[in-house]
């Protein structure tokens, strides 16, 4: 394998990119050129600042695109780090683009690229990746290799990522979470059937719907008071051109709650690779009556059940509400290799 680093967005990579990709062993949409072209475009909303710079490190066998270690270069915790395009708080699973079969010999020369080549032209003292699935095998590909070049390498767990297997059947679905929670949701679901007020849901579907209803989306995540500063004006473009960028590439679910005509809830998912990957969500807290979160996430859980989705995914957070739905947990890691 032959390495090389772009310290710039080609778009004549692009189409090597997702099609290598959708063979990776690690295929989620925050790893889609798009995606991380945008999120550096404002450096994750702000949450990173300049310098930083930019360390798309491609290896090839021929003319052969074999693997992508999409990544930037800052002062992080004191030292000069190399992180994984993505990191870390808004893009819920990262890591390299590269087929199950090349991935050993990808990772095992990366980090002697890294170290014999990049280290010093970048001044880079460590590679910290986070937001890596725990079942990824980039994980132990990266402990392996960083004791054959005698360095230490540190892995931790930082988040719960529950998600859950879908069956295609919503009923069957239903059976097979808690009895009490089954209750509950049917219970919840159907008190909104039955309300004074019609309650309906829909997605966004046009060029119209999206501007108008982003806006919304983002402020019905306003009503959360964490939500709230997190929203500061910069991530709200950020947040605004991840919709824009999923809406145009056919993967953005936007979904609404409506109480007599108003928006009472919303989920922002992505429907990527015929899985539900829930991104965000926001509440107008004036119709908690309702339950209108829960509402709206059973008409979304047995919409994809009902189309044929494989998984639906909650991504990184533990609240309590997703296990209730009968998810089940993994984890996302963060492997720390010092140079």
């Amino acid at each position: 394998m032959e390495f090389a680093v772009q310290e710039k967005f080609d778009e004549m990579l692009r189409p090597e990119w997702n099609a290598l990709l959708h063979e990776s062993v690690s295929d989620v949409p925050f790893l889609q050129f798009d995606y991380l072209k945008t999120w550096w475009k404002h450096l994750g909303g702000g949450e990173w600042k300049q310098p930083a710079r930019l360390a798309i490190i491609t290896a090839r066998e021929g003319e052969k695109l074999v693997g992508i270690a999409p990544c930037f270069v800052t002062l992080h915790e004191n030292k000069q780090s190399l992180l994984l395009l993505g990191s870390f708080e808004i893009s819920d699973f990262l890591d390299f683009i590269v087929k199950a079969g090349d991935a050993p010999q990808f990772i095992s020369g990366l980090l002697e690229y890294l170290t014999t080549e990049l280290a010093s032209a970048l001044n880079i003292e460590v590679l910290d990746f986070y937001n890596l699935l725990d079942q990824s095998p980039s994980l132990p590909l990266l402990a392996q290799a960083a004791e054959k070049l005698g360095l230490l390498a540190e892995q931790e767990q930082l988040q719960h990522s529950p998600y859950i297997r879908l069956c295609g059947d919503w009923d069957t679905y239903l059976a097979g979470i808690d009895k009490k929670q089954r209750h509950e949701i049917r219970r919840k679901m159907r008190r909104a059937e039955e309300s004074e007020f019609p309650v309906t849901w829909h997605v966004v579907e046009s060029e119209k719907q999206l501007q108008k209803e982003s806006e919304v989306f983002l402020d019905l995540m306003n009503h959360d008071e964490d939500k709230q500063a997190f929203l500061t004006p910069q991530m709200r473009v950020q947040m605004k051109e991840i919709m824009r960028s999923a809406f145009d590439n056919g993967t953005l679910q936007m979904a609404f709650l409506m109480v007599n005509s108003s928006y009472a809830a919303a989920y922002l998912n992505f429907d990527y690779q015929n899985r539900i990957w829930v991104y965000n969500s926001g509440l107008d807290y004036d119709y908690m009556d309702y339950s209108p979160g829960w509402v709206l996430l059973g008409h979304l859980l047995k919409w994809a059940n009902e189309n044929g989705k494989t998984e639906f995914d909650f991504m990184r957070g533990s609240e309590d509400y997703k296990y209730k739905f009968g998810a089940v947990d993994r984890f996302v890691m963060r492997m720390k290799i010092t140079l």
